[in-house]
């Protein structure tokens, strides 16, 4: 009678653990499958500010966090480049943050080859959660490209538990290396879609690009109310150039010009080499008056200093520049007319700047023009 007791004691026992085992195995195939969409939706990112979007936002809905950061070590400016190509500014997605070097933005980047997880210190990681509270514990993964430390994955915790010295890191490990792939990925992306909105010789956007930036900007100035201005530029008297000192010559008057454009205009603006000599760049949200200020600059530094050629000497150039703004309404939808018709009127006020003499500005109407 006993043995049949303890028989019947011992298999509701391993019953027991039977169950417990299937429920922890259906608890592990479902983390595991979060586990992969998660890393589907980095790896499925169809550009940088959607990839960007996933690492800040969805991770950290996913997970549970009070915040998610990117730091993404960019000396050279591309990846923000690229993003702004894209008509996304850096500045627009929270959490993401783009630095020059890592040294001295957290003492763990010094030796950061596996993820790092601990307690939230304020004078060692603030300017990686920059503006959140109630931060307990911290995760930070390092993003890599060739074995070489570009930036990190940063997880926040109110809980202090949440992440400690502790814990295993290998998962971290993983998603780092999805992240690390994900991000190249992108870039890598941006870059090929890049190429075909580039202009070859000055390295600028090309009129392909210009299109499509336009009616991007046109829509965010209708909703929010707010001015787009555009200025045609075009070099006095380029054929001259090109007659006289050959077209090696002109081709780098026109790199020339390129620089010394891109040196007065802001990184939220819009340039594009248009054709010819002729160049375009789109002012958001500015009236007329910064328009025309911005112009002035523009003008003067082509014109003041002289283009150093390479094998034959030097040349002084001068430029004209036409402007027009608009404000569009709120029933305007056709936004390749609308932005059509604004260049047609930087157009008409560059050519009223040529007739007046060159080497001025002139604001859409021919009358409006500016010494």
């Amino acid at each position: 009678m006993g043995n049949e007791q303890d028989l019947s004691a011992e298999l509701k026992r391993v019953r027991a653990q039977l169950a417990e085992l299937r429920e922890k195995a259906v608890l592990n195939e479902a983390i595991l499958r979060k586990s992969e969409e998660r890393e589907l939706a980095l790896l499925q990112a169809e550009d940088l500010r959607h990839l960007f979007q996933v690492m800040i936002s969805g991770l950290a809905d996913s997970y549970g966090l009070a915040q998610v950061t990117v730091v993404i070590c960019d000396p050279d400016h591309d990846i923000r480049h690229l993003l702004v190509a894209g008509g996304t500014r850096p500045e627009d997605l929270s959490g993401l943050l783009f630095v020059d070097a890592l040294v001295g933005l957290a003492p763990q980047y010094a030796t950061l080859a596996m993820p790092w997880l601990g307690q939230y210190s304020v004078s060692d990681h603030q300017l990686i959660f920059s503006g959140q509270r109630d931060i307990a514990s911290i995760a930070m993964i390092p993003l890599m490209h060739k074995e070489k430390l570009v930036g990190s994955l940063n997880f926040a915790s109110d809980d202090g538990s949440r992440f400690t010295r502790e814990h295993a890191t290998d998962f971290f490990h993983h998603l780092g290396l999805i992240a690390s792939f994900a991000v190249e990925n992108a870039v890598n992306r941006a870059r090929l879609r890049r190429s075909g909105f580039t202009d070859v010789l000055t390295g600028w956007h090309n009129r392909r690009y210009l299109q499509i930036r336009m009616k991007e900007e046109l829509a965010r100035a209708r909703r929010n109310k707010s001015s787009l201005v555009c200025l045609m530029i075009d070099i006095d008297r380029f054929k001259r150039v090109n007659d006289t000192r050959g077209h090696a010559a002109g081709d780098e008057v026109l790199c020339e010009l390129a620089q010394r454009i891109e040196s007065e205009v802001r990184a939220s603006d819009i340039a594009a080499r248009y054709g010819g000599e002729e160049f375009v760049v789109l002012l958001p949200n500015t009236d007329i008056e910064s328009g025309v200020l911005l112009a002035e600059r523009i003008r003067r530094s082509i014109s003041l200093t002289p283009i150093d050629l390479r094998y034959d000497g030097s040349v002084t150039i001068t430029a004209s520049v036409g402007i027009a703004s608009i404000i569009p309404d709120a029933a305007d939808d056709d936004f390749k007319t609308i932005g059509d018709s604004l260049i047609a009127r930087a157009d008409v006020a560059l050519y009223s700047a040529k007739a007046s003499g060159r080497d001025q500005i002139a604001v859409e109407a021919p009358n409006a023009a500016v010494a």
